[in-house]
């Protein structure tokens, strides 16, 4: 079992990377916040012991990306959808769609509204620097699937931000 010092530190170490992966897959500051929890809640609950900080790590972003997948198809976020519609603008949405956080950048808040095979694969890549062959490892898929997986994303991120993806 892991000293709370051990815990402490492991949370500092990698709490931002953990909020990113999850705010773009939750779009809120505060199911993201949830999504940081119930992560490091499992890290200390299953106590896994790494090869090293490299896997520590890699072992995280996977958890966080299994924790926001579950909580999106949990029954209860069927209603998200009815803050999409045209007559919910802005400041009448219950929550906004950026997070009032420092970590959340333009091009982070884009990638949020990316089809959920291509969220954390761009973030890996581009936030974490990870390559392709990294990423195919650490999702366990084939590295052609990372690689076209970045090129569609790519091209969907260059639609929607326009020049400024181009910079």
């Amino acid at each position: 079992m892991r000293t709370e010092e051990e815990i402490t530190e492991i949370y500092e170490r990698y709490m931002k990377t953990v909020y990113r992966v999850c705010f773009a897959y939750m779009k809120n500051a505060a199911e993201t916040e949830d999504a940081v929890q119930e992560t490091f809640f499992r890290l200390i609950r299953k106590d896994p012991r790494f090869e090293s900080a490299e896997h520590e790590k890699a072992w995280l972003i996977r958890t966080a990306s299994n924790v926001c997948k579950n909580m999106l198809k949990h029954p209860s976020r069927r209603h998200e959808d009815t803050w999409d519609h045209a007559e919910l603008q802005g400041a009448d949405r219950p929550e906004t769609q950026r997070a009032d956080h420092p970590e959340v950048s333009d091009v982070l808040q884009a990638i949020t509204g990316l089809p959920n095979k291509y969220k954390t694969v761009i973030y890996l890549y581009y936030y974490e620097g990870y390559d392709s062959a990294q990423i195919a490892k650490l999702l366990k898929k084939p590295n052609s699937t990372v690689r076209n997986y970045l090129r569609e994303a790519r091209l969907l991120l260059k639609e929607r931000l326009g020049e400024e993806y181009e910079k």
